[in-house]
């Protein structure tokens, strides 16, 4: 395995129903979590990855936890006797998911502190990389903490620090998250964003952009202290401003089951390739397929390919069934 990456936040029990949710409905139950996608989706591709986290003392924590270990990803999560495991609903219109609820409040992880990062203190020591999404400290005062403690340990060890900004609005105001990742950003050496959640962070108004004003708003989310930026495009690609250079990688069009995921599988695309000390160019590239191929596949994980994957989906593309 490659060099490790450390991923921190919640991981909450999927919830989806089959079609409409009635009464009687049946709901198929997985996992949903930013953080612990990516370490899945870094382990297919080859990378060692740690997932640190809090659960509660109940069956759907034993389920995250153990779901998230069969995939080879070394799991620290501390377990809650009081604090349940969170949930989530996925809302299906048309057979296709619509969106997501919540139901994280008081949840174990809702309750990370600073303490549960000082246990874990020497595996974000020794790792490659420690890795960050906006959601973890939209959890409370709590997470907020936690999440500046790891970076402060990342920092002192010197340790890469990467940070997907993932706004959750239905966590925080465009108030509160624009005044916590402003403390965040410049700590970083490594952001991920979309174009909604840079004008976010920019105090910008969301606008329509194509890769000229991606790789503008890149190098002005660059200018708040990482060393490298990169812009989440979608269909258009993504674009990366690193060393005063912007570098864009357009992307292969794909057929759109369910995107949710695809943003956590470019992320691991990305750190995949630095970790193996590959070209930006690279790393842009994996993460572009590894989004793409995740949205081929419904659920928010399952789909996170392995480089083999990519490389069958390059040379023989989907199409029908071999008898």
């Amino acid at each position: 395995m490659s060099p490790r990456v450390v991923t921190l936040g919640e991981t909450m029990a999927l919830l989806t129903p089959r079609g409409r949710l009635v009464a009687g409905s049946a709901l198929t139950v997985g996992i949903g979590g930013a953080e612990s996608n990516v370490a899945i989706g870094l382990v297919r591709l080859g990378v060692d990855a740690t997932w640190v986290s809090r659960v509660g003392y109940d069956d759907l924590g034993r389920a995250v936890a153990r779901e998230i270990r069969a995939e080879g990803v070394r799991v620290l999560a501390d377990t809650d006797p009081d604090a349940p495991t969170g949930m989530m609903l996925k809302e299906l219109r048309g057979g296709r998911p619509h969106r997501v609820r919540y139901y994280r409040a008081g949840s174990a992880a809702s309750r990370l502190a600073p303490a549960h990062v000082d246990a874990v203190a020497d595996e974000i020591a020794a790792a490659r990389v420690l890795h960050l999404t906006g959601i973890t400290p939209a959890l409370g005062p709590g997470p907020r903490a936690a999440v500046a403690r790891a970076v402060e340990i990342a920092r002192e060890a010197g340790v890469l620090v990467s940070l997907d900004v993932n706004h959750r609005r239905t966590l925080w105001s465009d108030t509160e998250a624009r005044a916590a990742l402003g403390d965040l950003i410049p700590l970083c050496d490594l952001v991920f964003a979309g174009p909604e959640e840079a004008a976010l962070v920019l105090g910008l108004d969301p606008a329509p952009v194509d890769a000229e004003s991606g790789a503008e708003l890149a190098a002005r989310l660059a200018k708040l202290g990482p060393a490298t930026a990169v812009m989440k495009l979608g269909p258009l690609g993504a674009v990366a401003h690193t060393g005063g250079t912007a570098v864009h990688a357009p992307t292969r069009p794909v057929e759109v089951v369910d995107a949710v995921g695809a943003g956590d599988a470019f992320v691991a695309g990305y750190l995949a390739e630095l970790v193996a000390d590959r070209p930006v160019e690279a790393a842009l590239a994996l993460g572009n397929a590894a989004g793409g191929a995740v949205c081929l596949v419904p659920g928010d994980w399952e789909g996170l390919p392995t480089r083999a994957e990519l490389a069958a989906l390059r040379t023989d593309p989907i199409t029908d069934v071999v008898r």
